[in-house]
């Protein structure tokens, strides 16, 4: 956990921008190693959490005690109660990564020209807005679109997966 410790104390877009940097040859995927190598710390953590919690439970410690061996309660018993918040996080986390590679096109650090992306749809667009606003207008649309949509799937699901808002309701 201290190595999570040590990537969840980098910003997120800087330490993104730093990997691109050092790359010779951008890419989509260098973009996709740049950005995970941020966003799989909060995962870590949650992962962890949600492993200790569920594994203090008594139907963990009743399957021990029953003589199953440890591989089968963590892929029988434990992993599938811990799999659901890691699936919100996902989810509502897919907008941030979505506005993280745009940002990064947008400021010369994603993929290279020529290649489609709405980052840097924006950033070539810049200089038309007077006289061509859709140039810009269109690509940040289809952004926001997005990430209202992935965050609307993620409450979604949250509200699904979550024991407890199903006994408030």
């Amino acid at each position: 956990m201290r190595v999570t410790d040590v990537f969840l104390a980098f910003p997120g877009l800087i330490l993104a921008m730093a990997v691109v940097a050092g790359v010779q040859r951008r890419s989509l995927a260098v973009l996709v190693v740049a950005i995970a190598l941020r966003w799989w710390a909060p995962y870590a953590r949650i992962m962890r959490a949600q492993t200790m919690a569920v594994s203090a439970l008594e139907f963990a410690q009743a399957a021990l005690a029953s003589g199953a061996s440890p591989r089968r309660v963590l892929f029988r018993h434990i992993l599938p109660n811990t799999i659901s918040p890691i699936v919100v996080q996902a989810t509502l986390d897919l907008g941030y990564v979505i506005l993280t590679a745009a940002s990064l096109s947008f400021i010369g650090f994603g993929v290279p020209p020529g290649e489609p992306e709405w980052g840097r749809m924006i950033a070539d667009g810049r200089q038309h807005m007077r006289t061509a606003w859709w140039v810009i207008t269109f690509p940040g649309l289809a952004i926001l679109l997005t990430v209202l949509g992935f965050n609307l799937l993620g409450d979604g699901i949250r509200d699904v997966l979550d024991p407890r808002a199903r006994e408030a309701a």
